[in-house]
């Protein structure tokens, strides 16, 4: 079997991590991605073969992002005739631009609502043969494409199937022995970002003087930080990240991914930003299984309280023992996928027949 993975972010790096891995074994893998953050660092250091399409990352106006759309359409419709692949997976809507136009099955693969990213609505959704969502999330009236399943994309590489957090590899950068923070800024830069705030650099300041009673504090950054900030900065191989994240005490950030991954690893999370009460599996992992806390940025005093609260040592044994539950809820999601596009079209009968197929999948 021939599979075209696209990966257009680092989180998809590790949504596809296991799949990519499976099918270099069964058969043949093209790893196609375009300049994102650390995505290039992450299969360099994995020694993942891949081809960038995209070297430069876009501007922010609307000229920019749909000359880089053409760009990066064009030159995937040319890899793809060179490997002739049985399906296209990925998260971007260049994957079902060119399966659609090739002929080739296409997965496009999601955790937003499509009230969060209606342009996908109108350039990707269309296009890609199937959506693949959990329960929770909204694809409006691509739900009839959707193929939905019980579980969240972050338990395909943090399910403790797949990882086991080492304290030797947080150690590089921590003293695990000690109470620890970490905060991250997201750049908000992507086109569905527009007008949305997350934690500026003065509120970092004020939690960062609260968190410092009780621990350290760390924070890695996506954007250029101000001086008075620097001093906190964390740079870690982007491997790591997930190793440091899961002995930490509490998360703050603005970024949606990270805030999931802390709740699946059982950390205590706060996420701070203008997509709060809007993506279903964070309203999930918040309100179904109490493991994060979403704020928005009108509330910036509940946010200084919040912190005082989720930063307590007790509070982290109340959300494992919820993230155990959670998980036992689930299913494994990278095996669900593996399944499901080893046997595409055929898996997606199995389930359109009978939806409860999917828990033989269960953790």
């Amino acid at each position: 079997m021939k599979v075209l993975f696209y990966l257009g972010h680092p989180a998809h790096f590790y949504l596809f991590k296991e799949s990519i891995q499976y099918f270099k074994q069964k058969g043949e893998v093209l790893i196609l991605i375009k300049e994102k953050d650390v995505l290039e660092t992450l299969l360099i250091n994995s020694k993942l073969e891949f081809k960038n399409i995209l070297k430069k990352e876009r501007g922010n106006t609307k000229i920019s992002m749909f000359s880089a759309l053409v760009k990066k359409d064009w030159r995937m419709a040319k890899e793809a005739i060179r490997f002739k692949p049985d399906i296209m997976v990925g998260s971007a809507p260049e994957i079902a631009h060119i399966g659609f136009l090739l002929r080739v099955p296409s997965l496009l693969f999601g955790e937003d609502d499509l009230h969060v990213v209606p342009q996908a609505g109108y350039i990707a959704y269309p296009f890609a043969t199937n959506l693949v969502s959990p329960y929770c999330c909204d694809k409006g009236k691509w739900n009839k494409k959707t193929i939905n399943y019980n579980s969240y994309h972050e338990l395909a590489y943090l399910n403790p199937e797949y990882f086991t957090p080492r304290k030797t590899i947080a150690e590089k950068y921590v003293n695990t022995d000690d109470p620890y923070f970490l905060i991250r800024f997201a750049k908000l830069s992507a086109y569905h970002d527009k007008n949305r705030k997350g934690l500026n650099n003065d509120l970092a300041v004020q939690v960062i003087k609260k968190l410092e009673k009780k621990g350290d504090v760390y924070i890695i950054s996506e954007r250029k930080l101000p001086q008075k900030l620097q001093k906190y900065r964390l740079s870690i191989d982007p491997l790591d990240v997930h190793h440091l994240l899961a002995f930490s005490s509490l998360y703050v950030g603005d970024s949606q991914t990270m805030c999931a991954e802390a709740s699946v690893l059982g950390v205590p999370s706060i996420r701070f930003n203008d997509f709060v009460g809007e993506i279903g599996y964070l309203e999930e992992l918040e309100h179904k299984y109490g493991l994060t806390k979403g704020i928005k940025t009108s509330k910036s005093q509940e946010l200084l309280e919040t912190v005082e609260i989720y930063s307590d040592p007790l509070f982290k044994k109340e959300i494992k023992l919820k993230r155990d539950k959670m998980i036992s809820e689930k299913i494994d999601f990278a095996a669900f996928m593996i399944w499901l596009i080893e046997n595409y079209p055929e898996s997606k009968t199995i389930l359109s027949e009978n939806i409860k197929y999917q828990e033989r999948f269960k953790n």
